[in-house]
């Protein structure tokens, strides 16, 4: 099992091929970054953190963490990074869109998007708290609440470095990837939950399922979550 400390010796240093940063490049970016504008970093307002599965290969998961911004009322961008720290990784991006336009797609774009329900209601979504200057009781609510929206959504995600193999570097195709619809697609779903939790103060999942138990669920299209329905 990873411990705190290990985890943020994964995090500050990833296994990423090349040498280090040279003095140069430091000061250049220094440079940038206080002279260059970077709006559309910006819009992001949500770190959410949960588990990807590979469509061609569902036994195969990833830890991804989400920073998301609204592009229109119906349609949320997110960056993905296999961790929260300084040294993350950009491992591939998610779309998410409202029922309604998940509508407007053909039957082949609809079974590449997949539901959030599970992920919600289970307690495996999660918006880590990165502050402690916010009560933990009006975190829960606030986090709550933004999952009574993000439980209708449909999410379209394609990874696009495969670090749960070791790569040094984003190697081959984007794969596309699905959430889990039940526990027993994820072998170990309480354990790896628990392990997740202990790296997020404040993070415990099922407290979380017990929060969100009354949001209403709604019923999903049954082109999504294709993965799983093709076994």
């Amino acid at each position: 099992m990873e411990s705190p400390s290990d985890a943020k010796d994964r995090d500050a240093k990833p296994k990423v091929a090349g040498e280090p940063c040279s003095t140069k490049s430091t000061v250049l970016e220094t440079g940038a970054a206080m002279t260059q504008d970077f709006s559309p970093l910006q819009n992001v307002c949500a770190h959410l953190n949960a588990f990807h599965a590979y469509a061609a290969d569902p036994t195969r998961f990833v830890e991804a963490n989400h920073y998301c911004g609204h592009l229109t009322g119906e349609v949320r961008q997110c960056l993905l990074y296999d961790s929260p720290g300084p040294g993350a990784r950009l491992i591939g991006i998610e779309y998410m869109i409202t029922p309604r336009l998940y509508e407007t797609l053909d039957q082949t774009e609809r079974r590449l998007w997949h539901s959030h329900v599970f992920e919600v209601k289970s307690g495996m979504l999660v918006l880590p708290q990165s502050s402690a200057l916010v009560p933990q009781a009006a975190w829960d609510k606030a986090e709550t609440a933004e999952m009574a929206d993000v439980v209708n959504l449909y999410g379209k995600v394609y990874h696009l470095w495969q670090v749960d193999r070791g790569d040094q570097l984003p190697l081959g195709e984007p794969q596309l990837m699905t959430s889990f619809t039940a526990a027993e697609q994820l072998p170990g779903f309480e354990k790896i939950m628990d392990e997740r939790d202990k790296r997020f103060p404040g993070c415990d999942w099922r407290k979380k399922r017990e929060m969100r138990a009354g949001l209403e669920e709604p019923k999903t299209h049954p082109d999504s979550d294709y993965t799983w329905k093709k076994q």
